[in-house]
């Protein structure tokens, strides 16, 4: 089969939902929602090698640390492994006291008592329960009619209020899943969830959860809003419940349906951390957390140390966080364009010297540090790259900040290393070129020794030195207007090297007692090349004959 020339012959648009009066898209999130961690069970049953007890215990340990204070634990009446884990979380006393555990079931009267038993004796928990609501599973999975799928909803809260009355000593909460939310008709829902809200008879102060899930993402995440404010409009005791949301990502969508959904008036986000979960996955929490921060908004959750995060998940999962993937992903704060990295390195400059602690970087929509990423890897090269590029590592590997121009000059040479090799270069072949280029090494044609300066009578300084040449040592002076042009005087009367300096800089690397100083002169030769040399010493006035003798190596070959 082929891809059809007319797809409207097979499929149909997914219908609007009469709400000319909405109201969400006006709306800003102005504060976390309450999170849900499903890892444990949407995410461990999408894996292909399901979580052991030892793999689940260490993701329910990470999943407390970065502060998830409700965290589905497992679907207790699928079989002895699961029971067994979540009877271990409660029995082991690891469960903490702020945080509340929860367990999934199907609206069966069986598989509710065994959900109420696996989590007896713990402090609190919520019991959540579903059926399928929508026209397609009516109509094709179970061969029932609406008042049938609603007398399911209402038994399964009946069960749910009987086997609460069993454990007396643990605080009940009850939460409510009209399955296939997102294709079914939204008044059907309300039906349904009424029906369980008249059984279960909430409060304001003891409200039950309403989970409405885009069991499979059928339609543009508006629409999604949609029947979200629809349904919450249309609700009868709206105080008396939350809303919670939980997006699958069928059309790459499931964080902005998540997002919308709170603005459209839901109070609580379901989802897994970076997006696990059946078929293309659930809401990822971390990108919905983080997207908060962004914001200005504390999302409660702490990603300070987001590898560290990756590292558990990807051991649990087995599966790789994708290097693209928002915030977390290897690749994410990386730039290799020569344009992104110029605006990057402009950007990091302006910060440093604004201010203003508002963080505003090109390309960067949060501080990689924030998520304890280092800056060493914003940066990249490799034969896409341009000068701000290679600057920025030779600035964070080495300290050195090249002058403008001095950047133009050594681009050429990384970009020749960059053609050759193919690949992308890290700080150490940078470094190595930067070395070769400027004759930072031993041995060189000029070496310095030792020099010593002086102001002669008439003003100008005398340079009197010893400079190694071709291994031998040789004593050499020189006069000129400052020591610099001592230098190159000296360097022209001792050995026939004629430069002209056009431009010096100098700076500072590090501080106290371990800084250096490294300086940059630019040469033009005798036939009218420029050139350019690199000095780095302890000492600042050592550090600029190094770089005079550095252009002087260059011409000397």
């Amino acid at each position: 089969m082929t891809m059809l020339q007319n797809p409207s012959a097979k499929y149909r648009p997914f219908p609007q939902i009469n709400l000319p009066d909405r109201q969400w898209p006006s709306r800003v999130i102005t504060q976390p929602p309450r999170w849900l961690s499903t890892d444990l069970r949407d995410g461990n049953q999408a894996l292909i090698d399901p979580m052991g007890a030892e793999k689940k215990t260490r993701f329910f340990d990470l999943l407390v640390k970065i502060g998830l204070k409700e965290i589905e634990v497992g679907f207790p009446s699928a079989g002895a492994t699961e029971f067994d884990f979540i009877r271990g979380l409660v029995d082991s006393g690891r469960v903490p006291d702020d945080v509340m555990v929860q367990v999934l079931t199907q609206s069966r009267e069986d598989l509710i008592k065994t959900s109420f038993e696996s989590l007896a004796g713990t402090k609190s928990a919520i019991v959540h329960v579903y059926n399928a609501v929508s026209p397609l599973w009516r109509q094709v999975v179970f061969g029932l009619e609406k008042p049938q799928i609603k007398e399911i909803a209402r038994q399964g809260a009946t069960f749910l209020r009987d086997q609460a009355a069993r454990f007396p000593q643990t605080d009940w909460h009850f939460e409510y899943s009209p399955e296939t939310f997102s294709t079914a008709e939204v008044d059907f829902s309300i039906e349904c969830c009424e029906a369980v809200m008249e059984v279960l008879a909430p409060t304001v102060e003891h409200p039950i959860i309403l989970n409405l899930p885009a069991t499979v993402e059928a339609a543009t995440p508006n629409i999604y809003a949609d029947q979200i404010e629809y349904f919450c409009r249309n609700l009868p005791n709206r105080d008396r419940a939350v809303i919670s949301l939980h997006t699958h990502n069928d059309r790459g969508t499931g964080v902005a349906a998540a997002e919308l959904g709170l603005m459209a008036g839901a109070d609580r986000v379901e989802g897994c951390l970076f997006g696990n979960g059946e078929r293309t996955g659930n809401c990822c929490l971390v990108t919905v957390a983080l997207n908060m921060y962004t914001q200005g908004i504390n999302p409660q959750l702490d990603f300070s140390n987001i590898d560290d995060v990756i590292q558990t998940v990807e051991y649990c999962n087995q599966l790789k966080v994708p290097e693209r993937h928002p915030y977390g992903g290897e690749l994410v704060f990386t730039a290799f364009s020569g344009s992104h990295q110029d605006a990057i390195k402009k950007g990091f400059a302006a910060q440093e010297t604004r201010n203003d602690e508002q963080w505003a970087v090109p390309y960067l929509p949060i501080d990689p540090a924030d998520l304890g990423r280092s800056y060493e890897a914003v940066i990249r090269v490799n034969s896409q790259s341009g000068k701000g590029g290679f600057a920025w590592v030779i600035e964070q590997d080495q300290g050195l900040k090249l002058p403008k121009k001095m950047q133009a000059h050594f681009s050429k040479h990384v970009q020749e290393l960059a053609d050759q090799l193919g690949r992308e270069l890290v700080a150490e072949d940078i470094w190595d070129v930067f070395q070769r280029v400027y004759r930072l090494g031993n041995p060189q044609h000029f070496q310095l020794v030792d020099f010593d300066e002086k102001r002669a009578s008439d003003g100008t300084r005398v340079f009197a030195g010893k400079i190694e040449l071709d291994g031998k040592e040789r004593s050499v002076s020189g006069r000129g207007n400052g020591l610099i042009s001592s230098v190159v005087s000296t360097i022209a009367d001792s050995f026939g090297v004629a430069l002209e300096v056009r431009d010096y800089s100098e700076h500072a690397m590090g501080a106290g007692s371990d800084a250096r100083a490294a300086a940059y002169v630019e040469c033009v030769t005798a036939d009218g090349k420029t050139i350019w040399g690199v000095g780095i010493d302890e000492d600042v006035a050592t550090a600029s004959v190094r770089a005079v003798l550095s252009a002087a190596n260059a011409v000397a070959g």
